[in-house]
Formats: structure tokens, C-alpha cells, sequence
């Protein structure tokens, strides 16, 4: 049987991407602003209108691997292990290693082949370099997948209650994670507990979200389209909320600016799986009018870029690590407020690079492997 092939799902990917992008752009300019400075307060109070993202490529990722592997009879989950830890383990390892390398010598340290192999070690054991936190997630994701699994085939009937319960989990989580957790004492928690962001349970609802909206895809589309006036205007009202929740955790609760931001909120997962309905339907339209001619061009674009989308994932590194060098220099001759209008220059500087690069890396044999897209290397007879 030939696989399904959702064009929605390349849109989808590249708005999540250049998304990721947009947010860890907006940090790197939020760090070369004053906070008190209006334009610091300015991007500090829009920044959590981006925080959807993640959980966005968290849902794609568990409607993919559903969409693959819901319907077989039977799954062979060495294989399934095999060809995941392979297909993320070796970009997942190199770029470590990578760019720990590079980040000595972009800082002009004296290399020291002792010292980088622990932090290389270090870095692949808890995911919390160069933003490879989510690859870490998948990694944890791929080993419960075949009990996801097996929980969706074997409440065959209840996959609202399983989406349900899985709602309200993630919900007193996310109040635990703003509310408690800050007063509590994680000094003897082990790694994953005490750092819940790179707990792939820490996101579980969103892999769910992905897997219940794969397994009954055609009704839960027909769903989104009928009520997507109302997603819409859903959307864009708990869009402007963002404002009023940031008001209230700087200036009513006096958080500092990690917990102000923070992604783990109980008002970011209602307006965070509001934004994925929205991205969805937008990604619906598009797969309905990307075969007419004047979609050719952006048809192409978007086709492409999903490929690397995961290499832009990965090699986000060196643009952010270029745009940094840039605002080094240029704030001391700019005010804030001509700094803060070069983001869109910075952001297309980032993106740009790590694009580059993905396609540099996607076209040249063998280094697809570096991104996840293995090259077949042709053999001169």
C-alpha cells in the first residue's frame, strides 16, 4: 500500500523552523538590549508570542511517526530503532563535537583535546548545547513510541479520553513547572527530573496531539476547516493575551526574566496548540493550491526547505553565533532603538547561513548524513 504523503506537513515544518529561528534571533537581540530600554521591554513583552514553536515540531513529529507506523500489523521496533538512533544519532554526535570545537575557537581558546572530549561526552549525555535539547526528546520519544503504540491500538475506542487525559496531565504540569518547582529543592533530583525542558514527558501531550490527529486525520481535518474562522480569531485573542501574561509575570509578580519567558506555562500550551490549529489549517490551504501555476515557485521553496528543515535545526549554531559577533560590534555604534530595527536584517542573516549550509550539505555526497538526508554515492563504472 502506498504510503500517504501530507503536503501540509512541508508547510507546517518550515513555518516551525524559520519559527525556532525567529525566537532564538529575538534572544540574541534581547541580550544586546538594555531590559529597562523600551525596546528591550518591547521584544521581552512580543517574545512570548514565538513560544510555539517547539511545541509545533513536537506535534509534527508524533503525527509523522503515526502516520508511518499506526496501520502495519505488526512493527519490527529493532529496525524502527535502528533506523531513528542512526538517522538522528550521527547529526546528533558530530555536531556536538563540532561545535564545541568551533565555539573554541570563534572565542580564541587554545584547543585542548582532554577537556573537549569531556565536554563532547557531556554535552551528548544531556542534550543541553547548541538547542540539541529537542533531538535528545525525539531520542527518549523513539524508545516509549511502541507503548504509545500499543496504548492507541488497545483503546481503540477511547482515543478522546487518551487525548483528554493527556490535556489535563500536561496542564497541572505546566502549573507545577511555573508555580512550585521554582520554590522546591532539585539539588540531589536526577538529571532529567531537575532539567524537565529536555524530558521528552515534559511534552508528552503535544506527541499525543500528533498521534490522535494522524490516527483519525480525515475527520479531525475535516474538523479544523469547518471551525477555522473561530480557530482564528482564538488564536489572534490569546495572541494579544501574551502581552497581559507578560505584564503580570514582570510586573505583578515580579518574575525575573528566565521565568517571565518561560515556555513551560500553563497559558502557552492553550496558545501554543491554538497557533499549531492555525499553522495547520494555513498548511491545508496551501496543499490545496500548490499544483496551480503560480504556486510553482513557493511550491518549490517549501518543498525543499522541509527537506532541510532538520539541517537548519542543527546548523542554527553558526548564524546565531555570526549574528552575536555583528551586534558585538555594531551596538557600539547604534542606538537601541536602530539596533533593535536591524532584527529583521539579523534574522535573515541567520537564516540564510544555516540554509546555506543544510543545502550545501544536502546536495554534496556524503555529507547528507549530516543532516539527516543520506546520499546514495554514485559509483563510476
Amino acid at each position: 500500500m502506498k504510503k500517504r504523503y501530507l503536503y501540509e506537513v512541508d508547510l507546517m515544518r518550515c513555518i516551525f523552523i524559520f519559527g525556532v529561528l525567529a525566537n532564538h534571533v529575538t534572544s540574541a537581540f534581547i541580550a544586546s538590549l538594555s531590559a529597562d530600554s523600551v525596546p528591550g521591554l518591547v521584544l521581552l513583552m512580543t517574545h512570548l508570542l514565538l513560544h510555539f514553536t517547539r511545541m509545533g515540531f513536537m506535534f509534527v513529529t508524533g503525527l509523522v511517526l503515526f502516520l508511518q507506523y499506526y496501520k502495519k500489523e505488526q512493527v519490527n521496533y529493532l529496525t524502527f530503532w535502528y533506523k531513528r538512533y542512526k538517522g538522528g544519532g550521527i547529526p546528533y554526535i558530530f555536531w556536538n563535537g563540532f561545535f564545541l570545537i568551533f565555539a573554541t575557537l570563534v572565542a580564541g581558546q587554545v584547543f585542548n583535546f582532554h577537556t573537549w572530549l569531556n565536554d563532547w561526552y557531556s554535552s551528548l549525555i544531556h542534550g543541553n548545547q547548541f538547542y540539541m535539547y529537542y533531538i535528545l526528546v525525539t531520542f527518549q520519544l523513539y524508545l516509549i513510541f511502541p507503548l504509545l503504540l500499543k496504548l492507541f491500538k488497545k483503546f481503540n475506542q477511547y482515543h478522546i479520553l487518551i487525548f483528554a487525559i493527556s490535556a489535563l496531565i500536561q496542564l497541572f504540569f505546566l502549573i507545577w513547572a511555573k508555580y512550585i518547582y521554582p520554590g522546591m529543592n532539585h539539588d540531589n533530583w536526577p538529571y532529567l527530573l531537575k532539567y524537565y525542558g529536555n524530558f521528552v514527558l515534559s511534552y508528552q501531550f503535544y506527541f499525543i496531539a500528533g498521534g490522535f490527529v494522524s490516527i483519525h486525520y480525515d475527520s479531525t481535518q475535516k474538523f479544523i476547516l469547518k471551525y477555522r474562522k473561530i480557530v482564528y480569531c482564538l488564536t489572534t485573542l490569546l495572541g494579544f493575551g501574551t502581552f497581559g501574561l507578560f505584564y503580570i509575570n514582570w510586573y505583578v509578580l515580579k518574575l525575573g526574566q528566565h521565568y517571565t519567558e518561560l515556555v513551560h506555562q500553563p497559558y502557552l500550551m492553550i496558545y501554543a496548540s491554538l497557533m499549531i490549529c492555525t499553522v495547520w489549517c494555513l498548511s491545508l490551504a496551501y496543499a490545496k493550491r500548490r499544483t496551480k501555476p503560480s504556486w510553482a515557485k513557493f511550491e518549490k521553496f517549501v518543498s525543499l526547505s522541509s527537506k532541510l528543515s532538520f539541517g537548519v535545526y542543527l546548523t542554527q549554531t553558526v548564524g546565531l553565533t555570526l549574528l552575536a559577533y555583528i551586534l558585538l560590534y555594531v551596538k557600539n555604534y547604534l542606538n537601541e532603538w536602530a539596533l533593535f530595527l536591524l532584527l529583521p536584517i539579523g534574522y535573515l542573516i541567520v537564516l540564510g547561513t544555516s540554509w546555506l549550509i543544510s543545502y550545501i550539505l544536502y546536495k554534496v555526497p556524503p555529507f547528507g548524513i549530516l543532516i539527516g538526508r543520506p546520499q546514495k554515492l554514485r559509483r563510476n563504472n
